[in-house]
């Protein structure tokens, strides 16, 4: 049992190129989680992460091919904003669905994953116009050097994405705690009833909330897209979105939580491949161990809301 330990610790941050690497894999794991933790704030439960992903990274995409040619701080812009935009229309969807006509958004987001999912596969079959020409797989020609995101070390996967996360951590813990509309969300969060009483336009708070949740996991869409993947391939995301549920939960949707419990995230997944060699354990043995992590989080958070007490008939 301690080799393992070891060797999935040692994986993960037992070098400098392991902790780049494991910041790296951290990145789209902080959006994602901050995705559900504006949303969760306000008790609207976004399930929809995965394909507001998606969403995001074809968004970004196309605006690759509509501004490839431009300079590149002006193309870097443009992706940002398409990325953050096509996530936001996503999630703004699934709050139109909710306000308009009672559409209950666990099941709109958890349906709108599996659309954007086959929507990707159109776009990327033999008759979809990003299939790379020539190629037998669901992928788009690869993204030329000058769009990708800039790498921070030239020796490693580190991109500029990563600190795009860190600042959205920065603007979700500002917009939550220190402005009208963050007391607007966790006011609803706390008690829709009364919120409604208060005058708060509640149709228009749930859009927005679920629009700029879906714009900060479309921003992990761009983030794997330009610096991971540098192509649109079909496994863009392989659990990216729903990891960042568990990682709000884990970080009592906390913005700075979220960022700490995404790099232990992303240190689990670095390190399962030398857990793997070392042991033969398999990788997949990590997606257990972040559910047993879950499991016990929550129900520590159920235990702590009781006490056990003597009753008057068990002191007689």
């Amino acid at each position: 049992m301690l080799p393992a330990f070891e060797a999935l610790f040692t994986g993960a941050f037992g070098s400098r190129r392991a902790v780049l690497e494991t910041l790296t894999r951290s990145t789209p794991l902080i959006l994602t989680g901050l995705a559900a933790t504006l949303a969760f704030r306000a008790k609207i439960w976004n399930i929809g992460a995965e394909g507001q992903l998606v969403i995001g990274a074809m968004s970004g995409y196309f605006a690759f091919t509509l501004f490839g040619g431009f300079p590149r701080a002006i193309l870097f812009v443009l992706i940002i904003l398409f990325s953050f935009a096509g996530g936001a229309a996503y999630g703004l969807l699934a709050g139109f669905l909710k306000v308009r006509f009672r559409v209950d958004e666990i099941i709109s987001t958890v349906m709108l994953n599996y659309i954007a999912a086959f929507f990707l596969s159109l776009m990327l079959s033999s008759i979809g116009p990003w299939r790379e020409e020539g190629s037998y797989y669901q992928q788009s020609a690869e993204i030329p050097e000058a769009a990708r995101f800039p790498v921070f070390i030239s020796d490693s996967r580190l991109h500029v994405g990563f600190v795009i996360a860190l600042l959205a951590a920065v603007a979700v813990w500002i917009l939550l705690e220190k402005t009208p509309l963050g007391y607007e969300i966790r006011a609803y969060g706390f008690n829709p009833v009364a919120s409604r009483f208060k005058g708060t336009n509640v149709s228009g708070l749930v859009m927005l909330t679920l629009a700029l949740s879906g714009g900060l996991a479309g921003l992990a869409g761009a983030s794997e897209l330009y610096g991971i993947h540098h192509r649109v391939v079909m496994d863009l995301s392989i659990g990216l979105g729903f990891t960042g549920i568990i990682i709000a939960m884990l970080a009592a949707l906390d913005p700075f939580g979220v960022v700490i419990v995404s790099i232990l995230f992303g240190g689990l997944v670095n390190g399962a491949f030398k857990l793997q060699i070392v042991t033969g354990v398999p990788s997949a043995f990590i997606s257990a161990i972040q559910a047993i992590v879950l499991l016990f989080a929550l129900s520590a958070a159920v235990l702590a809301r009781y006490r056990i007490v003597r009753s008057v008939e068990d002191a007689g």
